[in-house]
């Protein structure tokens, strides 16, 4: 399949993740199916598609009048062969297990013509799992975003061992049609890249948390207005590259050998969810949550993330 092929593109569950990147090809014309087990996700699904584009058109970033009218373009089912016997790429986003993902994809498998193509945003469970559900291996990969989906411009596209070349170009080609920088893994491995990165952070954040070193607001200041803001402009081999490696050869000899180094969990994150202080969906993590303060951050981090570099998803 190319991607000048792809018309009807169909998105399995209505999450934060499904119904963000639902909106994204939306907002750039495709015909878009979002099926959920139930009406009320689908509802819950579709209202959080309005409220991103109207966050975006606060910012002058889509037009008033595509704000409303994207939303409505998006076909809702709880039918998942009404969402996917005539799709040309099925974007899978349904709950973070195996065996869960497994049973959609053997699903997928049985109505989907053979022409189909079936990705997953899984952040941490390989393609080649995902692929035995089927009889199409040549058709299965991952499209990994970050949240929030339809802010975010990067995707990680990561081949199984049997995806083959035209299904991993059609995805690539796809998200770079609609305005993402998808970037194609040369192997499959847990949590590819960016979830790894971002959890050998954490971990060292949290071991310095339960040692009293800092507290885990100071460490968000310290990121937000230091090495975030670098970051955000030049990636950390290129930032590096200014300082010399020489130097930081120098440094890493004596901070290295200090860091977090354990394979365990860190034990501060599982006391969390033992107390049922998971963040923002209890009002207690960290922080304490309401529905103001949350919608306080999540509008900081949209206006952040689209003064970046002036984004746009106009057609």
């Amino acid at each position: 399949m190319r991607v000048d092929e792809v018309r009807r593109i169909a998105v399995v569950g209505a999450g934060v993740m499904g119904h963000g990147i639902a909106q994204e090809f939306a907002l750039a014309g495709y015909e878009v199916t979002l099926v959920s087990r139930s009406e009320s996700s689908l509802q819950r699904g579709v209202q959080g598609v309005r409220e991103n584009l109207a966050r975006l058109a606060e910012r002058g970033m889509v037009s008033a009048d595509r704000a409303e009218s994207v939303p409505d373009a998006i076909y809702t089912t709880t039918v998942l062969e009404e969402a996917a016997e005539e799709s040309d790429i099925v974007v899978e986003a349904v709950y973070e297990e195996l065996e869960v993902k497994k049973r959609v994809f053997r699903e997928l498998d049985k109505i989907c013509p053979d022409r189909t193509v079936l990705a997953s945003t899984t952040s941490t469970l390989m393609p080649s799992d995902l692929a035995s559900a089927t009889q199409r291996p040549d058709k299965v990969l991952v499209a990994h975003y970050v949240n929030p989906p339809y802010l975010v411009p990067l995707v990680e596209v990561v081949p199984g061992k049997a995806t083959s070349e035209e299904t991993v170009n059609a995805v690539r080609d796809l998200l770079t049609a609609v305005g993402k920088r998808p970037v194609v893994l040369g192997q499959e491995l847990p949590g590819f890249v960016s979830v790894r990165l971002q959890w050998a952070l954490l971990r060292e954040a949290m071991s310095l948390v339960q040692r009293g070193v800092v507290s885990p607001q100071d460490v968000d200041l310290i990121l937000r207005d230091s090495l975030g803001r670098r970051w955000s402009a030049a990636g950390v081999f290129e930032t590096l590259e200014l300082a010399g490696w020489d130097l930081i050869s120098a440094v890493a000899s004596r901070v290295v050998p200090d860091l977090e180094s354990s394979t365990a969990v860190p034990r501060l994150l599982y006391e969390k969810v033992e107390r049922g202080e998971l963040g923002v969906k209890t009002g207690k993590g960290f922080y304490d949550w309401t529905p103001e303060s949350t919608e306080a951050l999540r509008r900081r981090i949209t206006h952040a993330l689209v003064e970046v570099e002036g984004w746009s998803r106009e057609p």
